[in-house]
């Protein structure tokens, strides 16, 4: 094998050649090899001329070698250079296929790759940081109790018009152009007035009406509904209202407590505070990952591979012009030109791709390791969010190593960001509710 090696910045191109007298040789080698266990009629069992089984599988034979030899020497010329890969090699031919399985010519071809930039990261013991805190009040926990109450409140039936808030029991018959479309009738469905889980226009149409009545609705589908033969269109529903439950007023004792699976209220309050102190927690590192993140960036400056910049770019680009498109932009954007929009992805990527390369080198540099079982478990609840098709999901990514690392590396970050966080220097800063989840400004979207 022969290999030379030309440089780009971070970018490297290996140019191989492989002799055809090489291949050859492991053609006839490999035609030898199963010789004896190829079966063909007209031969005995084992008794087929390597002539003959050049002739019928040799194109085959050779191909598979052709593929062998390519994985190899890629693997050795990126071994022998000393580096480490960051992007999959991408290969390309050179020679003349048709002539390499002939044997007139050699197989040349070069594949390029991005390598990992050489820099020292910071030591992650000399990062400080303050991190807000907020502490659970006896008034959240009031507030999350009576809107706990709220939502199980028990419904009562009733003769009176319906109102916001009040359950409702409904047939219904959707019509595009007086024409039912499929999944657009439902008998005996049930309706909150004011939860939102119809389009625009449906349910507001309903208040004031009674048990018995019988409605049209005229709606108009969001422009970014799920459904392309719905999308923006214009519909009616011929709406029967079945039955109007109104919520009742219900004591906030041991009872109450017992229907949620508790035994007291002094329960119920102890599980709420639980859970808005995991809010609190969640939102606290969240801020303090957002400002080592920043420090980071800031701290690192070195040339970035242009092919993963380029990689993330696009990826939030498409996102941004498909929302564009949907009417979906993001308030922060609109008004904004299409350069002033690509100039500050372009930043956003650019500071992505650096945070990546920081946090790995940091994370290798210290054995970071993401256990088996979390993997499996991050597999398991992406492949239920496929009902039915679990298995094929899992067996996707078992088998494609790229869509495999979109699976670890999240867990791998967080692995690497709790390991910074426990050495850094933290100093807790006591905040109110309202300023722990108040966005920062220039937060990154």
């Amino acid at each position: 094998m022969e290999c030379s090696t030309t440089s780009e910045g971070l970018t490297r191109v290996f140019h191989i050649k492989i002799p055809a007298a090489d291949l050859q040789r492991q053609l006839d080698a490999k035609i030898v090899e199963v010789g004896p266990k190829v079966q063909l009629k007209g031969f005995r069992p084992g008794k087929v001329p390597p002539a003959h089984i050049r002739k019928v599988y040799g194109p085959e034979i050779f191909n598979d070698i052709i593929n062998e030899e390519i994985q190899k020497s890629t693997q050795e010329a990126i071994k022998t250079a000393d580096v480490r890969p960051l992007t999959q090699p991408h290969h390309h031919l050179e020679s003349d296929i048709e002539q390499v399985r002939e044997g007139k010519a050699d197989l040349a071809f070069f594949f390029h790759i991005d390598v990992m930039p050489d820099f020292e990261p910071v030591d992650v013991s000399t990062i400080t940081l303050e991190r807000p805190v907020t502490a659970v009040s006896e008034e959240q926990v009031d507030e999350a109790l009576a809107e706990l109450a709220k939502q199980n409140r028990p419904f009562e039936e009733t003769d009176a018009a319906a109102a916001d808030g009040d359950a409702l029991t409904i047939d219904f018959l959707g019509k595009v152009d007086g024409v039912a479309f499929e999944g657009g009738s439902a008998e005996n469905a049930p309706l909150l007035l004011g939860s939102k889980q119809f389009i625009p226009g449906f349910e507001e149409q309903l208040i004031g009406a009674k048990a018995g009545d019988e409605r049209v609705l005229n709606v108009t589908f969001p422009e970014s509904y799920g459904a392309e033969n719905l999308a923006g269109k214009a519909a009616t529903f011929d709406v029967t209202v079945k039955k109007v439950q109104t919520p009742k007023d219900a004591p906030v004792d041991d009872a109450f407590a017992e229907k949620l699976g508790l035994k007291s209220v002094g329960e119920v309050r102890d599980a709420l505070r639980k859970r808005i102190e995991a809010e609190h927690n969640a939102q606290s590192r969240a801020k303090a990952k957002r400002r080592l993140f920043d420090q980071l960036d800031a701290g690192h400056v070195f040339d970035l591979p242009k092919s993963m910049v380029e990689s993330e770019f696009d990826g939030i680009w498409r996102q941004i012009l498909a929302d564009k498109e949907a009417d979906r932009q993001d308030p922060e954007d609109a008004g904004k030109s299409d350069e002033e929009l690509e100039k500050e992805y372009r930043g956003i990527s650019e500071r992505r791709v650096r945070l990546g390369l920081v946090l790995a080198e940091i994370g290798r540099r210290n054995n970071v390791q993401v256990p088996e079982d979390e993997v499996n478990a991050a597999l398991g609840r992406q492949a239920r969010q496929f009902p039915g098709q679990e298995r094929q999901v899992i067996e996707y990514f078992q088998k494609n190593p790229g869509a495999m690392a979109q699976i670890r590396a999240p867990i791998y970050e967080e692995k690497v960001v709790d390991f910074i966080l426990e050495l850094a220097k933290i100093t807790d800063k006591p905040v109110s509710r309202e300023d722990l989840f108040a966005e920062e400004p220039g937060a990154e979207r």
